[in-house]
Parts: structure tokens; sequence; C-alpha cells
């Protein structure tokens, strides 16, 4: 498999967008302006930015986008689960291991979350701490507060 990889700069600061073959496998937060890349204009990613447009601009709610997301089994049901998560709402770790049958798989689940590779589009930012904690975020806490600021979620 061959990724195809462009930038989309976002509220939050540079993305980095990789897919094959129409599927978006991964979005990794960028740190700085990347360097420019030889852009391939391609369907998938032009869909993509379009939905991220629509979204940064309270437009969306929902991403239509085929995913294809690496990782093991348990890992794909968090990530399927978050994905039940509603637009601005959130839960917490304890409650995402009940719902996948096992409270007692509440690291489990933070770390699969931490792993998420398609943040914003898998919404992980939807978890939070029992306390209504803003915890554990790959993205850094501010991009978690911004992305729940943004759906309209409540915080502290």
């Amino acid at each position: 498999m061959s990724l195809v990889k462009s930038h989309y700069k976002s509220p939050l600061g540079w993305l980095e967008l990789s897919t094959s073959e129409g599927f978006l496998y991964q979005i990794s937060f960028l740190d700085s302006r990347p360097k420019p890349l030889l852009e391939i204009t391609n369907t998938s990613h032009k869909k993509i930015k379009s939905e991220l447009d629509e979204y940064f601009r309270g437009e969306h709610k929902q991403f239509t986008l085929p995913l294809k997301p690496e990782g093991t089994n348990f890992q794909q049901r968090v990530w399927n689960e978050l994905q039940q998560i509603p637009f601005g709402c959130v839960t917490n770790y304890g409650e995402l291991a009940k719902r996948l049958g096992d409270v007692k798989k509440v690291r489990a689940v933070g770390r699969a979350n931490g792993q998420n590779p398609i943040p914003i589009i898998i919404p992980c930012h939807r978890v939070i701490g029992v306390n209504n904690n803003l915890v554990g975020y790959a993205g850094g806490i501010s991009r978690k507060k911004f992305l729940l600021k943004h759906e309209g979620a409540l915080l502290l």
C-alpha cells in the first residue's frame, strides 16, 4: 500500500492527510508549516478537505468519508464506538468501557483512544475524564478544548 499525502491548513494548525485507494488512513497534527509536497490532487483529498472546511465553518456535523484506520480488533471496536458519540456531546472513558462491555478496560480504552490515527473525524476529543476534566489528547489539550467549544459541548 502506498499512502498519498497532502496538507490542510485548519484552525488547529496544519494537518497531514494520508489516503490510499479512496480511504482515509491517517490525520496527523503538524507543529509547524510543512514543507511543500508534490500535491497529488485526487478525489479523496478534495472530499476530505471539503468536509473539513464545512466542519470548521460549523456547517457539517457528521463526516461521510470512507475510513480505514489501522489497529487491533480492540482498537477498531473503540474507534467504532467513538463514532457513535454525537456531535456536541461528550462521554468519559468509564462510560466508553461500559458500552464496550467491560468497565475494567478503562485504561485500555484510554490507550486506544490516544492511538486513534484519524482525530477530528473519529472524534476521540469527545472523551473526557470522569470529573469533566479535559485529559489526554494526542493533539494537545488546547486542540481538544477548541474542538469541544467548536461543537458546543459543555465544558467546565
